[in-house]
């Protein structure tokens, strides 16, 4: 199973209104395939434009490495040098933590990932929970 643009939308749409509901900053959110490709990105009115940088970090890092952002940031906290070799090897772009969700299907089976930025990690992850859950999927975070 692959993250449709339906799908993908829908985590989208979800995620800025829990946002909205939770009162957060503007929020950007990302939802990536399997293979790290981007199908879909939100940026609201208000947020910086350098917040799909992060965005994509924070999923990017999910995707590559099977690990969503809190396991990430667990990571680099007891082993900073694999998290900074492992950004060696991808080029700086993995962003270790809290907002990077890791997607499952039903079975288990990993789909992609989303990245959320904007407010505090760990509101970015709350937001990002309650667009995927909308989805019909299960967010890793």
């Amino acid at each position: 199973m692959a993250v449709s643009l339906r799908k993908a939308r829908t985590i989208i749409r979800k995620t800025l209104e829990k946002g909205r509901e939770m009162e957060l900053k503007p929020l950007s959110v990302v939802v990536l395939d399997a293979g790290a490709h981007v199908q879909a990105f939100e940026r609201e009115d208000g947020a910086a434009p350098g917040r799909f940088a992060i965005a994509h970090g924070k999923a990017y890092g999910a995707v590559m490495l099977g690990m969503a952002g809190t396991a990430q940031m667990k990571r680099a906290e007891d082993q900073a040098y694999f998290m900074a070799a492992v950004n060696g090897v991808y080029g700086g772009q993995v962003i270790p933590v809290p907002g990077g969700l890791l997607l499952r299907d039903k079975k288990g089976a990993v789909i992609g990932a989303v990245g959320v930025t904007g407010d505090t990690s760990e509101n970015d992850a709350k937001a990002g929970i309650a667009g995927v859950e909308a989805a019909g999927l299960t967010a890793e975070t």
